[in-house]
């Protein structure tokens, strides 16, 4: 799975309002500048937001946008799905019978399950927990009990 530059902006530009001082409105041009992001771009994606009830918009001198609720109640998963940003490993559709034409391909099951996986863990990953810093690899029990690989730099 390779995560397109929609769900990663999204991630991003709302932890930037996660972050912002008693809740304060952002402006998407200041979001877009600290991130290096087209604000054309960001606008398309703050759209979907809206539209998700993840932000409100203020308007006026202070306006721009702000978390609709807290970080803590807003999932990574929730994000990924306003944009629209898909977490399947596979190229299959949702009918298995579409991999490879009318039948499923041999590894379907594996790549259905770590997409599963994936969208599991990002719907218990809260915007919260980015902002205060999540440490960027997690143990897992089946990994944490397996042997380093042969050669692999520790």
């Amino acid at each position: 799975m390779e995560l397109n530059t929609k769900g990663r902006y999204a991630v991003t530009a709302m932890a930037e309002l996660a972050q912002a001082a008693d809740g304060a409105a952002l402006a998407l041009s200041s979001i877009a500048d600290r991130q290096v992001i087209s604000l054309a771009y960001l606008e398309q994606i703050f759209l979907k937001l809206r539209r998700a009830g993840l932000v409100d918009s203020a308007r006026g001198r202070a306006g721009g946008y702000r978390l609709a609720r807290p970080a803590s109640e807003i999932s990574i998963a929730e994000i990924m799905t306003a944009v629209e940003e898909d977490m399947r490993m596979t190229r299959c559709g949702a009918d298995a019978a579409t991999c490879l034409p009318g039948r499923r391909c041999i590894t379907h099951g594996l790549w259905n399950a770590l997409s599963n996986h994936i969208e599991g863990f990002l719907q218990t990953v809260t915007l919260q927990q980015v902002i205060d810093g999540m440490p960027s690899s997690v143990e897992y029990p089946a990994t944490a009990a397996r042997a380093p690989l042969a050669g692999a730099a520790e």
